[in-house]
């Protein structure tokens, strides 16, 4: 695939850029419209994804880095050089969620309430972002046949773009990015329900994005490694024991206490 969207004169447009730049704008919006509902105005929305998609980015970038320092060793001005790729989304969800409480802290903003407004809108952002990575022909999955690719029923432009060098691989970014997307659905079903509690839709968010990381950084050949275990793996397990633990707790607790929907009280 042409990772090129178009040209400029000299300067050239990404599609992977692009993306990520449509994602984020679109995530802004659904956190604004949730926010309002409980007097969270939009400047602080603005405010607040301003610190935490810097960060996250920085993040992200540097978490890759650290993991495949080999390929950055020898030119490391390269390691500036994102629109290539090489952004990890664990790095920039924890450096993200890191910005989100130190600024919730400052502002005094319960912590799990924001969470709850910024993974609903995070994880259709990554339905978005994923995108990137076919573009940018990377993030595939392990050698295999067209006749497979073919009975997936999944369009000719996106066969054509896992075919690399002569072979076809597994469109792992598909699988993550239409995970991600009945995800998204899901949480919108489960936000509507009347009485969950604070912190509900964050575990959701984090236990069904790791269960499907989990089986779909199986099929990943670019992983990056900790000793001879993924780490996306690693990382994924310990977020769904975290949340399953939250999840828990929150069971445990009054029917009408720490209530995501505070008018229904």
């Amino acid at each position: 695939m042409n990772p090129v969207m178009f040209n400029i004169g000299s300067i050239e447009v990404r599609w992977y850029s692009f993306l990520i730049l449509v994602a984020i704008l679109l995530a802004i919006v659904l956190m604004i419209k949730e926010g309002k509902k409980y007097g969270i105005g939009k400047d602080v929305i603005f405010d607040m994804c301003f610190y935490c998609i810097i960060v996250g980015i920085i993040g992200a970038r540097a978490y890759y880095v650290i993991f495949n320092y080999k390929e950055y060793s020898t030119s490391l001005l390269d390691i500036f050089k994102i629109w290539n790729g090489g952004l990890a989304i664990h790095g920039g969800i924890i450096a993200g969620l890191v910005t989100l409480i130190l600024y919730c802290k400052k502002h005094n903003l319960q912590i799990l309430r924001m969470t709850d407004i910024f993974v609903v809108s995070l994880i259709l952002a990554q339905a978005i972002g994923r995108w990137g990575n076919f573009f940018n022909s990377e993030a595939h999955g392990r050698a295999t046949s067209l006749y497979f690719l073919r009975s997936l029923h999944i369009p000719k432009f996106i066969i054509d773009g896992m075919n690399i060098g002569g072979v076809y691989y597994h469109p792992t970014f598909l699988y993550e990015s239409l995970w991600c997307l009945l995800g998204f659905i899901i949480l919108l079903i489960i936000r509507k329900f009347k009485h969950i509690k604070v912190g509900t839709l964050t575990c959701c968010y984090i236990i069904w994005y790791s269960v499907g990381r989990l089986f779909i950084e199986s099929l990943r050949t670019d992983s990056l490694m900790l000793g001879g275990f993924k780490v996306a793996q690693i990382v994924s397990i310990i977020g769904i024991i975290i949340s399953i633990g939250i999840l828990f707790y929150n069971s445990k607790k009054g029917k009408y206490e720490d209530m995501y929907h505070v008018n229904n009280i």
